[in-house]
C-alpha cells in the first residue's frame, strides 16, 4: 500500500496567517508565540499575525484572508487562535459553537487550509494549561497542523 503524508519542512515561499483574538490576551498572546515559534523552526519566513477584538470575528477574518489574501497575497494556510472560557452565562455555547462551525465552512468553502487553535475551555486554568501549560501548546500543535496539511496538500498534487 502506497502512503502519502505531510512533512514538518517549509518549501521556499510559504506564507502562513496567524488569526488570533485580542480578548483572554493572557491565553491567547502563548498561543500566539508557540504557534510562531513552532512555524519559524520549521522553515516558514513568511509569517503575518492578524488580530480581531474576539473569538467571535475569527471566521470574518478568516473568510477575508481566503478570498484576498494578505496585502493582496494570497496565503498558504492560516492558523486560528483564541479563547472561549465558559462563565456563568450561556455566552460560551453560542461563540465556542459558532467559532468553530464558521472556520470550518469557510475552509470548506474556499479549499483553504486553516488548522483551528481555538481553546474551548470550561475554566481559565485548563486554558493555562493548554497555552503553554501542562497541556502543552495548542496554538503550536494547531500550526504544525497546518505545515503538515500544506506539505500534504502538495504532495498530493
Amino acid at each position: 500500500m502506497k502512503t502519502i503524508e505531510g512533512s514538518l519542512v517549509a518549501r521556499p515561499g510559504l506564507r502562513f496567517c496567524l488569526v488570533a483574538s485580542r480578548f483572554n490576551e493572557v491565553v491567547v498572546q502563548p498561543l500566539i508565540a508557540g504557534a510562531a515559534d513552532a512555524l519559524r523552526r520549521h522553515g516558514v519566513e513568511d509569517l503575518t499575525l492578524v488580530r480581531v477584538p474576539g473569538a467571535w470575528e475569527i471566521p470574518w477574518a478568516c473568510r477575508q484572508i481566503a478570498e484576498a489574501g494578505v496585502g493582496g497575497k494570497k496565503v498558504d494556510a492560516i492558523v486560528a487562535l483564541g479563547a472561549v472560557i465558559r462563565g456563568s452565562t450561556p455566552h460560551f455555547e453560542y461563540v465556542a459553537g459558532e467559532v468553530a462551525k464558521g472556520v470550518s465552512q469557510v475552509s470548506s468553502s474556499t479549499g483553504l487550509i486553516i488548522s483551528f487553535g481555538v481553546l474551548t475551555t470550561e475554566t481559565m486554568e485548563q486554558a493555562v494549561d493548554r497555552a503553554g501549560g501542562k497541556a502543552g501548546n495548542k496554538g503550536a500543535d494547531a500550526a504544525l497542523t497546518a505545515l503538515e496539511l500544506v506539505s500534504l496538500r502538495a504532495a498530493l498534487g
